[in-house]
């Protein structure tokens, strides 16, 4: 039940992230454009752009590990047993929960100052709001360590089983 909820969560986090991606390619090729053809940029683009890299980074983040997209090198841990083969998975899920649980627990503070106090970045015509960079950073890295310990999970589940898990959001 988790894991279906989980799974349907991070496709739409990984549309919405689309969808921003998609959008910021609209405010590039006006800078551009500004540049090049009027000697004028649009104004707040850098703001914009790293703003919302971070943010496509953390919305894509719990789909990556789901659908197995986090990068691992298999060419020595495929020749290896199944059971040595799960722990070195379920070692793996440990240390993606640590990380983006100490990332989550640093990011609750720095979230409440950006809401609270109304953080910015940019000055000038253009201010950009920094607490919904700051939200996907938070949400993000909480359900990405939700989804590492649902992967630690399911590698217990398949070690038992003397399996390989094959990772994928269809499990």
């Amino acid at each position: 039940m988790v894991g279906k909820g989980l799974d349907w969560i991070s496709k739409a986090l990984l549309v919405l992230a689309s969808l921003l991606a998609f959008l910021l390619s609209f405010v590039v090729v006006a800078d551009v454009v500004g540049r090049v053809a009027f000697n004028s940029p649009l104004k707040g683009t850098p703001e914009l752009v790293s703003s919302s890299i971070v943010i496509i980074c953390y919305l894509q983040a719990v789909y990556a590990i789901l659908s197995g997209g986090m990068m691992q090198v298999d060419a020595l841990t495929a020749h290896l047993p199944v059971r040595i083969r799960a722990a070195l998975g379920i070692a793996s899920c440990i240390l993606g929960i640590a990380l983006f649980g100490i990332i989550f627990w640093g990011s609750i503070d720095g979230f409440s100052h950006a809401f609270e106090s109304g953080e910015y970045e940019g000055e000038g015509a253009l201010r950009v709001p920094m607490w919904p960079v700051r939200l996907a950073v938070l949400v993000g890295s909480g359900l990405a360590a939700v989804a590492y310990i649902l992967l630690a999970a399911r590698q217990v589940s398949a070690a038992r089983r003397n399996e390989t898990l094959v990772t994928g959001t269809s499990h």
